[in-house]
C-alpha cells in the first residue's frame, strides 16, 4: 500500500482510506468487521467516520458506525489512524448540533466514548456552520487539540473561500490550524479543481476525497435511469434522495456509458479506473473508499496498482470535462 504525508504534517497515512458511512445500515456489524479486516489486510490503516453515521440515520441509530468501529479497534488502536467528524445534529435540542464551542466539546467526548479510545488522529468539522462565529469554532478545535483529544483537525465540505478564511483566522489567533479538507471528488464532480484544490496545494492542506465512485454510478452497474436498484446508495436510508439529486440524471448516465467504454477498451475494471483517476489527480492525498460488503472491495483496493497512460488520461479528461463546472456543493 502506498503511503503519503498528511498535508504539511509529519503523519503518514495510506493513500486509500476506508469510509464507514454504511456501517450500521447497509453493512451490519459482522459485515463491517469483514470490510475493516479486508482493508487492514491490504495495508489500509486510515479509517474515516463521523458521529452522525450511518449516513441518513436518525434517533438512536446516530453514532452506531462509531460504536461498531470502536468494537473492532479495541485491541489494535495504535495500528490505525482514526478520523471522525463532528458538528452534525445529534439531538433535538438546539445546542446539540452545529459548531458552537458547547456542542463541539461535547461531540468529541461522545465520539471518543463510542470509538473506545482516548483520542482521534484527525477531528474534522463535517460541514460549515455559518450561524456560529468562526473564531468560536476554531478556538473550540484548538481546545480539543491542546487537551489531547485530537492530534490534528480538518474541514469537510467547506468551500474554498471559507477554508481560506479559517486558515487566516487560525494564523491570526495563533491556534491549531486545519491540516486537511475532505471534499467530494470524482469524474462526475470536478468543480473543486477550480479553487479548492489549488488553494490546498498552496497552503499544504491534505485532500481526502470521498465519493470516488459517485455513489456507485461509476461502477457501470446502474443501467436504468427510470428506477434505482434496490439496496444501493440511491435507495437505502435517509440519504438516498441526496444521492439521486447528485448523480441520477441523464447527463451523468451518458458520461458513465462513455467512461465504461474507455475502461473496457483499456482492459481496466471501471471501479479500479475511477479510483485510480482520483489518486492520479494533482494535489489529491487520499481516496476514501467504501462498501456495503467486503466482496465489493477488491477492485477499489487494487486501484493503487493502476497506472493510467497519458492518452487514456486525456480521454478521461475529455469525457468528464463538463463536470468541472456546475452548481455549488450539494
Amino acid at each position: 500500500m502506498q503511503r503519503v504525508r498528511l498535508g504539511r504534517t509529519g503523519l503518514q497515512v495510506s493513500r486509500l482510506c476506508v469510509g464507514t458511512m454504511t456501517f450500521g445500515t447497509q453493512a451490519n456489524e459482522g459485515e463491517a468487521f469483514a470490510i475493516l479486516d479486508a482493508c487492514a489486510e491490504a495495508g489500509v490503516d486510515f479509517i474515516d467516520s463521523a458521529d452522525i453515521y450511518p449516513l441518513g440515520s436518525s434517533g438512536e441509530l446516530r453514532g452506531e458506525t462509531e460504536r461498531i468501529i470502536g468494537k473492532w479497534l479495541k485491541d489494535r488502536r495504535e495500528r490505525f489512524i482514526v478520523a471522525t467528524k463532528g458538528g452534525s445534529d445529534m439531538g433535538r435540542l438546539p445546542w446539540q448540533g452545529g459548531t458552537s464551542r458547547k456542542h463541539l466539546l461535547s461531540a468529541i467526548d461522545d465520539s471518543l466514548k463510542r470509538l473506545q479510545t482516548d483520542y482521534v488522529d484527525l477531528y474534522q468539522l463535517h460541514r460549515d456552520d455559518a450561524s456560529t462565529p468562526l473564531d468560536e469554532t476554531l478556538e473550540a478545535l484548538d481546545t480539543i487539540v491542546k487537551s489531547g483529544r485530537a492530534r490534528y483537525v480538518g474541514l469537510s465540505n467547506w468551500s474554498a473561500w471559507r477554508t481560506a478564511r479559517a486558515l487566516g483566522r487560525s494564523e491570526a489567533l495563533r491556534i491549531a490550524n486545519a491540516v486537511s479538507v475532505q471534499p467530494r471528488y470524482n469524474l462526475l464532480f470536478r468543480q473543486f479543481e477550480r479553487d479548492l484544490f489549488p488553494m490546498c496545494e498552496e497552503e499544504g492542506l491534505a485532500t481526502l476525497c470521498y465519493n470516488p465512485l459517485a455513489g456507485g454510478l461509476l461502477t457501470g452497474k446502474h443501467r436504468d435511469l427510470s428506477a434505482p436498484d434496490a439496496g444501493t446508495r440511491f435507495t437505502v436510508g435517509g440519504a438516498a434522495q441526496m444521492y439521486r439529486d447528485r448523480y441520477w440524471h441523464e447527463r451523468e448516465f451518458e458520461a458513465v456509458t462513455r467512461f465504461v467504454a474507455l475502461a473496457n477498451e483499456a482492459g481496466i475494471a471501471p471501479v479500479r479506473l475511477a479510483v485510480a483517476w482520483v489518486l492520479a489527480q494533482r494535489g489529491v492525498t487520499c481516496a476514501i473508499i467504501g462498501a456495503s460488503r467486503a466482496s465489493q472491495l477488491a477492485d477499489s483496493l487494487a486501484s493503487v496498482e493502476v497506472r493510467i497512460d497519458a492518452e487514456l488520461m486525456r480521454k478521461l479528461d475529455e469525457m468528464s470535462r463538463e463536470f468541472r463546472f456546475g452548481d455549488a456543493v450539494r
